[in-house]
């Protein structure tokens, strides 16, 4: 098979976020909430790109956001952060590529992740919606009874997390400190 490869510097994400806004506002109801938390969770890659190299994120989002916007560009879709030069520029002429197929499973991941959390959240949620009764006799979580995610330890997501993994042949997921996580992408074959 052909490898094929995408700009990097957070251009793909910035613009999978533009385009996503723009559907947005297509939609009506709770799908339009959805497709707008998911694009603006995309722009996490540039920011924290900034972010790791001591940049002004706000500027040079804003910039990357206008170029994107810009329908003059022709070549928008890769416009990236710049981290050398403190600016936007076109990551593809740059030389900042990643695989195709590395991005596309970092999408995929991040976005079972994301289901995989609302999931969870819907099942500690279904509880009390179930059964009133529960929160009268403190079997649902904070009501102390000790129901609810008493068995998971003081990492309930984490641990969540760590089974389903185990389920799928290892763990992809890791903690790094300080509030800070990581999930390896699934690679290439």
């Amino acid at each position: 098979s052909k490898r094929r490869i995408v700009a990097g510097a957070g251009a793909v994400e910035s613009h999978l976020s533009r385009k996503l806004s723009q559907l947005a506002l297509l939609e009506k109801g709770k799908g339009q909430l959805l497709i707008e938390a998911y694009a603006k969770a995309l722009e996490v890659i540039p920011r924290q790109l900034c972010h790791n190299a001591g940049l002004d994120a706000t500027i040079l989002l804003a910039e990357l956001r206008k170029a994107h916007s810009d329908p003059s560009t022709n070549a928008k879709s890769w416009m990236g952060v710049d981290l050398d030069n403190n600016c936007i520029s076109n990551a593809y002429e740059a030389g900042i590529w990643e695989p195709l197929e590395n991005k596309l499973n970092s999408l995929s991941a991040a976005t079972e992740a994301a289901c995989l959390i609302l999931s969870i959240d819907e099942t500690v949620i279904s509880p009390k919606s179930q059964d009133p009764s529960l929160q009268q006799t403190g079997q649902l979580p904070g009501m102390g009874g000790g129901g609810g995610l008493a068995g998971l330890g003081s990492n309930p997501m984490g641990s969540a997390m760590d089974a389903i993994n185990a389920q799928k042949g290892g763990s992809r997921s890791g903690n790094m400190g300080n509030g800070m996580s990581y999930m390896k992408g699934r690679g290439g074959g």
